[in-house]
């Protein structure tokens, strides 16, 4: 169980990333939203007279960065303000790290505040040294009192001319207090899914809309500033302020395997933009086979910023001197996206796929079997895995709830020793009840076809409240506040209690109605679902059981296969003998109205029954439920028996 983020519905800028500032360095254009014709000058504007503001490119701060903000001031009074992302939250008495480059040979002093309203909420002066160079300055604002929608105000304090870029605002409470970190409360709802691996940078935002747009991993490394932003398939700017070294931080920080996902040398089918020949790029366009030499390099390139050494490799210098010398264990790396698997594209993805496992045997290749479960893109990339020998291919759908019910041994029939499955993007269209319990019942379907299925993540992953291009995701958020799904909720229960050995076993269903009638109806058993697999580091036991019928149901589970108790023999200095044996059983439901979406799971302890050695449980199974029950394993004694 994973987690696959994209920058979607604002997930990163405004959202995970954890930058109060939006159009930071001046560089949004018309390209990142024609609709609202953004400009460099979204998001501030100017309040009070006596200033003139504009945007110039003359002696830019770096290469990837020319626009800033000239304002030349007559009359003193004036401010430049920024409105962050839908107002600045801000706490108070937190303290805020304030950063910001400047330029003047004539305005020596620059006031700073958070406000909201008439009401400074915190404030600082700058004092700047004249000269032709940029200079960086920082301060920490401390707001005395909490604010929803503040807005930052740079307010020239002397006449004269003020070059200013790459104005930026972050809580010193980041995730793991990390410097140009993520949001804490949205990271540690993430983290608390307990995901095994991150995939990133996106799904369609990897290949881009169009080849100018395909994502390079280099654009985002680096010191902020120098970092190369770019428009996004879904609208808005990237600033790749949350890059590379960002995510595969994260990952370390959570205990999750990377997982890049970046272009097979083609944007994505549905590429709206030109290309350089003035063509649409979608259906057939593709970086050419010259250009794809210099492409495959720049993923090798990352396996070596990766895991390279730093002594050694000057790419892994690189990763060493922003903060990470240690290599970071890369061993996963996606390569093309849901893609229409035309001509141009096969190529393509041929020779970075072979090109790579030749280079780095020891990288995990995840290829691509395009968007559907079935249809010519799935089948075309199935044969193209299976003739390449792959080792993961990376299967997406989103249906309706009927698809899962309909469909409980779609993984059954598939090869047990060929190539494996990452399932990368799947829901069911809604964040009701049905929906989830319907995707709690599919991971038991998965958890039994864990030799096939390896890997799995829910997607999209979150969406901003007012800016949601896509819908059901698994977490809404704002400004202040995380709203996970009861969707959610059963990603992190699979997430949290996941084995690594399953344990096969037959179900016995009686109704609290009438608990002589064994039901065996295919119809009713459809609705049905269980898994039960075991930690074998823990010995812990997790059994998950699913019921999406409108009526309580009685199920009895027998335990002898799990739990073994030996008698012991005893001599005057030796034992002889262990078993285990299962005391208390924990369980966490999830249960209610299946048109409503906002459950949450509630827990309790069951009691595991025990005659002559004979171990079972019963449980019953609320309607429409999700229950998930621990059986810890213990060191226990009883007269006779010895219990490990």
């Amino acid at each position: 169980m994973g987690i696959f983020f994209e920058d979607i519905n604002y997930a990163a800028d405004g959202g995970l990333y954890a930058e109060l500032i939006q159009n930071r360095d001046f560089e949004y254009s018309e390209s990142d939203n024609h609709r609202e014709k953004w400009n460099a000058k979204t998001s501030w504007t100017l309040e009070g007279s006596g200033t003139d503001w504009s945007i110039v490119t003359d002696n830019p701060l770096h290469a990837n960065n020319i626009h800033s903000s000239l304002l030349k001031t007559d009359k003193v009074g004036a401010r430049l303000v920024n409105g962050g992302f839908d107002g600045i939250a801000v706490k108070k008495g937190e303290k805020y790290d304030l950063s910001l480059f400047f330029l003047s040979k004539t305005v020596q002093k620059v006031r700073i505040s958070l406000r909201e309203g008439d009401k400074t909420l915190a404030s600082t002066v700058v004092s700047l040294k004249s000269g032709a160079q940029w200079k960086q300055y920082g301060a920490v604002l401390v707001p005395s009192a909490s604010a929803e929608k503040a807005v930052l105000a740079i307010e020239p304090m002397q006449t004269g001319e003020l070059q200013l870029d790459f104005v930026s605002l972050f809580p010193q409470k980041t995730f793991k207090n990390r410097k140009n970190g993520m949001r804490a409360d949205l990271a540690q709802t993430l983290a608390d899914m307990k995901p095994r691996f991150v995939r990133f940078p996106g799904g369609c935002a990897s290949h881009g809309n169009g080849i100018e747009n395909i994502y390079h991993w280099k654009h985002t490394v680096g010191k902020p500033w120098e970092r190369k932003g770019d428009f996004n398939i879904w609208n808005y700017h990237q600033s790749r302020g949350l890059g590379f070294y960002e995510y595969f931080q994260f990952c370390e920080d959570i205990g999750a395997e990377p997982l890049p996902v970046l272009s097979a040398g083609v944007p994505c089918q549905n590429s709206s933009r030109a290309g350089r020949d003035g063509k649409n790029d979608g259906q057939q366009g593709g970086l050419s086979m010259d250009e794809m030499k210099d492409y495959l390099q720049e993923l090798l390139d990352l396996i070596e910023w990766a895991n390279g050494d730093a002594k050694k490799s000057k790419l892994a210098a690189m990763r060493a001197e922003v903060g990470h010398p240690k290599p970071f264990n890369l061993k996963y790396l996606g390569i093309g996206n849901e893609d229409l698997i035309s001509d141009v594209f096969v190529e393509r993805y041929n020779y970075l796929c072979r090109e790579i496992r030749k280079a780095h045997p020891e990288i995990t290749v995840v290829g691509t079997v395009g968007p559907f479960w079935e249809g010519s893109d799935y089948e075309e990339g199935w044969k193209i895995a299976k003739q390449e020998k792959l080792d993961i291919v990376d299967e997406h759908y989103y249906n309706q709830p009927g698809w899962y019910f309909n469909n409980q041994n779609f993984y059954d029939k598939y090869d047990r020793n060929g190539t494996k499955v990452y399932l990368g993007e799947w829901a069911s269209k809604g964040n009701k009840l049905e929906n989830a319990l319907v995707e709690a019942l599919h991971l038991t379907n998965v958890e039994r076809n864990a030799d096939v299925v390896v890997m799995s993540s829910y997607a999209p992953l979150l969406a901003k409240e007012g800016h949601t291009q896509w819908n059901p995701d698994l977490i809404y958020f704002n400004n202040t506040e995380v709203k996970p799904t009861v969707n959610y909720y059963v990603q992190a229960l699979f997430g949290q209690n996941s084995g690594d050995e399953y344990i096969p076993g037959d179900v016995e269903v009686m109704f609290k109605t009438d608990r002589s009638n064994r039901v065996s109806r295919s119809d009713v058993m459809k609705r049905i679902g269980t898994s039960v697999v075991r930690d074998s580091k823990t010995g812990d036991v997790f059994i998950k059981l699913v019921n999406c019928l409108p009526e309580d149901v009685n199920l009895t589970v027998d335990l002898n296969d799990i739990i073994k108790v030996e008698t012991i023999k005893s001599g005057k200095n030796k034992t002889v003998g262990a078993s285990s044996y299962y005391l208390d059983a924990d369980y966490t439901v999830l249960t209610g109205n299946i048109a409503e979406g906002n459950q949450k799971p509630t827990s309790g302890t069951a009691k595991v029954h025990s005659e002559s050695d004979d171990f079972s449980l019963e449980y019953t199974m609320p309607k429409y439920s999700f229950t998930v029950i621990k059986l810890k394993h213990t060191d226990v004694n009883k007269k006779g028996t010895k219990v490990k």
